[in-house]
């Protein structure tokens, strides 16, 4: 197993692109009801690897909205996701390293 890389020739994709995953965090996030009632909104950043066979792994919060309930939120919906299409380098299949911001907003 090689190190995950940051940048290769193909990223590795969502099944169904930016779109497809945009309505994948809208359709499965939760707000927490504490950072609901509190009034707490912010952006997590998420980091992950995505494995040569698409796998999503190793998520965790790289910069922190400052409520640990969003935070953990983010995290477990990143742990949801499908299997990606793996990024590619030289024709073969990698692991990548990859960031997410999730985004939460009361509405």
């Amino acid at each position: 197993q090689e190190a995950p890389v940051l940048n290769c020739d193909v990223m590795p994709e969502f099944p169904g692109g930016t779109a497809a995953m945009m309505a994948f965090l809208f359709d499965n996030l939760h707000y927490p009801e504490d950072a609901k009632d509190a009034g707490k909104e912010g952006r997590v950043l998420c980091s992950l690897v995505i494995t040569d066979t698409g796998k999503v792994t190793n998520v965790h919060v790289v910069k922190s909205c400052g409520t640990q309930s969003l935070d953990d939120e983010a995290v477990r919906i990143i742990n949801l996701m499908p299997d990606w299409t793996p990024g590619m380098q030289d024709g073969k299949p990698v692991s990548v390293h990859y960031t997410i911001p999730i985004m939460f907003a009361l509405k």
